[in-house]
């Protein structure tokens, strides 16, 4: 029998949206009936930013201190609070949380890379998505004071392991 939105696997039989029931009313994807599998996910993104500002943070002279150190840390409290800021978001029990950042001087840009894992019934792409933008969000507020014209952007799922739908790698340009 094919899946139907609010069939317990919660998957849209024509690929239509999961989180919505037959009566059109938003609900939480049942996902009790999905095989336990290792899910990782990898997601990307980057603010740009004045020569100035990327050479404060390039140096750790920023006012308010190790830009970098504190977007890591709030890049994984990120993942970790992801279902309490998404509202159809599942609580994980991640597993690891990784996350680098790549200076890109002749950009004048700061490039943020997150990979997410868990053992569970449902994909960490939201989990990684919401490390990179809230890790993205901390070097703008540690450096707003002196660069407000700083552009997040190019936030994207590259990469998702396990689960049904297997394994996505985003396609190259």
């Amino acid at each position: 029998m094919p899946s139907t939105p609010d069939s317990p696997s919660g998957t849209a039989s024509s690929g239509g949206l999961t989180h919505f029931d037959a009566a059109g009313q938003a609900h939480m994807v049942d996902v009790s009936a999905k095989t336990e599998t290792h899910r990782v996910a990898r997601a990307e993104g980057e603010i740009r930013m004045q020569p100035a500002t990327f050479e404060l943070i390039r140096s750790g002279s920023a006012k308010k201190g190790d830009v970098l150190g504190v977007a890591r840390i709030a890049a994984i409290q990120g993942a970790k609070r992801t279902a309490d800021l998404v509202p159809l978001c599942h609580p994980l029990p991640i597993t690891r949380v990784a996350v680098e950042f790549e200076l890109d001087e002749a950009q004048s840009c700061v490039r943020c890379t997150a990979q997410v894992e868990t053992l569970g019934r449902t994909g960490v792409e939201m989990e990684a998505l919401t490390a990179v933008q809230v890790g993205l969000l901390t070097v703008y507020d540690m450096c707003k004071a002196v660069d407000r014209a700083m552009v997040m952007g190019g936030i994207r799922v590259v990469e998702k392991k396990g689960g049904k739908s297997g394994d996505w790698v985003v396609p190259s340009p």
